[in-house]
């Protein structure tokens, strides 16, 4: 027999995936979400539960315009993972980061499923101009925090040179072990700089644990 020639199916126009790490869980979220025919259901829902707040588990729907805007921004970097460090905020949390972060706005996209802060391990300033460019929405800049800021709200563009705005974000000043500085891998794992331990699952309920106990939420004894 004829050796057959491997043949490769043309993929959709369409179709667009994400390859996302949760830095506070430590879940990941690889696949698809927008096929020929348009937001695919189940994995939107999949992003619902992957964005939730993570300080108190409560979800809400996804805007799938700033996960389009996000995808948009890392095709334009050649970006193959970004690492999510803030998505879906209650009220409540909202409010306790707004108390303790300068930066934190009071109504916050965050708030309405409609923003993402988010970190790549590479090319993270051009990330930060190429999202200008497109007009799409809010694009805030934290060059000495190391993220990025977008929604899918009024266009505007503001730039923090502050370099404590991450910290709360990445929970730096919970608890003993974020005494010292905390990076990221390339893969998105938190890591303790110094001796390049990860941050393990303990270690993040700890810190969700005193931060709600310091904003007054459920499961801050």
């Amino acid at each position: 027999m004829a050796p057959s020639l491997a043949r490769a199916w043309p993929v959709p126009a369409q179709l667009r995936r994400l390859d996302l790490v949760n830095a506070h869980t430590g879940e990941t979220f690889n696949g698809p979400y927008r096929d020929d025919k348009g937001p695919i259901a189940d994995a939107l829902g999949e992003l619902c539960y992957f964005l939730r707040d993570f300080h108190c588990g409560e979800r809400t729907e996804i805007d799938v315009g700033v996960v389009d805007f996000l995808a948009s921004v890392m095709e334009a970097v050649g970006a193959p993972r970004a690492t999510v460090l803030s998505a879906y905020r209650t009220p409540a949390t909202n409010a306790m980061l707004a108390r303790t972060t300068f930066g934190v706005a009071e109504h916050s996209q965050h708030m309405y499923g409609r923003a993402l802060d988010i970190y790549l391990p590479a090319r993270l300033e051009e990330a930060m101009q190429a999202a200008r460019a497109m007009a799409r929405g809010g694009v805030g800049w934290y060059p000495h925090s190391g993220f990025i800021h977008l929604d899918t709200g009024p266009v505007r563009n503001w730039t923090l040179e502050g370099r404590g705005f991450g910290r709360l974000l990445l929970g730096r000043e919970a608890t003993p072990w974020f005494h010292e500085p905390i990076s990221i891998s390339p893969n998105g794992e938190l890591l303790v700089s110094r001796t390049g331990r990860p941050v393990t699952i303990a270690d993040r309920l700890e810190m969700h644990r005193l931060l709600a106990r310091a904003a007054g939420l459920p499961g801050g004894r």
